[in-house]
């Protein structure tokens, strides 16, 4: 089964900023609840090509994975794929102005394998509630001029 879980928030900062400090994988130890580290596979800056190893903690198991660069927008959008790990996955950021501030919309979708491709629409309500969590958290934390 396939799982496509997108979540959204609009966090009360300039667009440039909640994209430079989400769009940086050095921070997303910071606001994702599940993220435990994030390992540079080549060298940075941040482009298309680049490789970087994760390091989560979801459902009680350890998952260890790495994401390559497949788009990258300045400001706009970011878009990372997975080919390993038991959940091929890609992940997509979106930035655009709203008011005053930024929506952040934030969207994960897979192919899970195994147990996992089983458990789908368990595994997309636990994803829903878990980026929902990353994305109530971003916003506090730049909200709060937590962003440096």
């Amino acid at each position: 089964m396939r799982v496509d879980v997108t979540v959204e928030a609009v966090i009360e900062a300039p667009r440039e900023v909640v994209a430079a400090f989400a769009g940086d994988p050095g921070h997303a130890p910071e606001w994702y609840v599940n993220i435990r580290s994030v390992e540079w596979r080549t060298e940075p800056p941040l482009r298309v090509g680049s490789q970087l190893d994760f390091v989560a903690q979801f459902l009680g198991r350890r998952i260890a994975y790495t994401y390559e660069i497949a788009e990258l927008v300045p400001g706009q959008r970011l878009v990372m794929a997975s080919a390993d790990g038991p959940f091929p996955m890609e992940t997509t950021y979106a930035w655009s102005d709203v008011g005053s501030g930024t929506r952040m919309t934030l969207t994960n979708r897979g192919e899970p394998r195994g147990f996992a491709g089983i458990a789908g629409p368990l595994l997309q309500q636990a994803m829903r509630r878990a980026t929902t969590k990353d994305l109530r958290k971003l916003k506090s934390l730049l909200e709060a001029g937590g962003a440096a």
